[in-house]
């Protein structure tokens, strides 16, 4: 039965093993499939195209040599189609040691498919990742968008965790008719997207804050986290934080992190881990309604 009520303060925070936080750095790997699955049309389009490719040319090998200067862990998400057609970058991230997670094949938001379609999609990617000796632990939905039937999918292929829903600050568990599935929470407000996307057309966003700003939006999420005890998970796409400026603003972020000693850095498989290993961990289920009569309906 799933336990609706509010944790206390204490419960469910042994898998944070005495740190005061967490920090998960997550790096998608989207290349040109974000900009595809929102319109085929980009694909003669030189300047989104070129905008997108940026990843591999030079974002996606920065990011992993700052982590490399720092010692830190990352998981990387990647579409299947990404994977194919650029097989640099399982090169790249295995090669560094990092963690590659499940992303979908073709980065199409799972709520907008229906289920057959899903199901094609999800087990597609699965076939891309075996084929590169990977056995993912994770899932992240494109565009954080799973529909009703995805982390049922998620725990029928024996994949660990999944890291899509908003529903907490930190880990717990979600009960599906194939099991129960570890989420790993993200939130918009760590997400790079929000401080850097643009782009004159596909509309992907409208603001370009300087890395100053966007890591000080961080720097005080980390603060606020470790008074409370939780999860800070970073989300950082290779095209816009892999830029020069915002790199060395990601290495001050880290640096200063490191230097609380008290923030433990881990990749979400690590996470999901310790986080299986808590018997406090608070149980939440997929927050879906059936609407009843006399309300609103789109």
């Amino acid at each position: 039965m799933t336990d609706h009520s509010t944790p206390t303060a204490a419960a469910g925070s042994a898998w944070l093993a005495g740190s005061a936080a967490a920090f998960l750095i997550t790096i998608p790997v989207d290349c040109e499939a974000c900009m595809l699955s929102i319109g085929s049309r980009y694909a003669k389009h030189p300047l989104v195209m070129s905008h997108q490719r940026y990843e591999i040319n030079r974002g996606l090998p920065r990011l992993i040599e700052l982590l490399g200067d720092l010692g830190l862990p990352a998981t990387f998400f990647a579409p299947g189609w990404t994977l194919e057609r650029h097989p640099e970058v399982a090169q790249l991230v295995l090669g560094a040691g990092h963690e590659l997670a499940h992303h979908s094949y073709s980065h199409r938001r799972p709520v907008e498919l229906g289920e057959a379609e899903e199901r094609a999609d999800f087990e597609r990617a699965l076939g891309v990742l075996e084929r590169l000796g990977v056995a993912p632990s994770g899932h992240r939905a494109a565009y954080w968008s799973p529909s009703a039937h995805t982390l049922d999918l998620v725990a029928e292929y024996g994949l660990r965790y999944d890291t899509s829903l908003m529903g907490d600050d930190r880990p717990y568990l979600v009960d599906t008719p194939h099991g129960e599935v570890i989420e790993l929470p993200p939130f918009w407000g760590l997400d790079d997207w929000e401080q850097y996307a643009w782009l004159p057309e596909p509309d992907i966003g409208r603001v370009i804050e300087p890395p100053h700003l966007a890591t000080a939006v961080w720097r005080d999420e980390l603060e606020a986290i470790r008074s409370h005890g939780g999860l800070l998970q970073l989300t950082c796409h290779a095209f816009l934080s892999g830029r020069p400026g915002r790199v060395e603003g990601l290495r001050r972020l880290f640096e200063h992190a490191l230097a609380l000693r008290d923030v433990t850095f881990l990749n979400c498989e690590q996470a999901a881990e310790r986080a299986a290993a808590d018997p406090g961990l608070t149980h939440r289920d997929v927050p879906l309604f059936e609407l009843e009569s006399g309300l609103p309906r789109a």
